[in-house]
């Protein structure tokens, strides 16, 4: 039987608009997020592959699939974390993302990290 807290990563997202790399008059809307993954398990893991789903505000959607993140596959050790930043483009100005990471334990166990829904907006077009 697998113990959830044995295998525990932890995903949390910054996501911040950039205003000098967008073009609204053209429906260029330029997003970069901060990731930490933190492993609140008990033994390492490895990043193996990631899977993003990002929706803009008309309902369309990309998927993003590749090995590990901005070429890496990192190690995590319980009680650590790993911080990266990388970005997307949409062209809406609102819209969000989620996914998920393909984690490998060190004991062999694969199992998914879920990265929980955030929006990507432009400052000021929410209420």
């Amino acid at each position: 039987m697998i113990q959830t807290a044995y295998y525990q990563i932890d995903v949390n997202v910054s996501p911040r608009y950039l205003p000098e790399q967008s073009q609204p008059e053209q429906n260029r809307y330029a997003f970069t997020y901060t990731v930490t993954i933190e492993n609140n398990g008990a033994i390492a893991a490895q990043l193996l592959s990631r899977h993003w789903i990002i929706t803009d505000g008309d309902g369309r959607i990309q998927e993003v699939r590749g090995a590990g993140v901005i070429g890496e596959q990192p190690v995590i050790e319980p009680g650590e974390s790993h911080v990266y930043s990388s970005g997307t483009l949409m062209s809406t100005e609102v819209g969000n993302m989620h996914g998920s990471y393909r984690m490998l334990a060190v004991d062999g166990h694969s199992f998914d990290a879920i990265i929980t829904p955030f929006r990507l907006a432009v400052p000021g077009v929410l209420h």
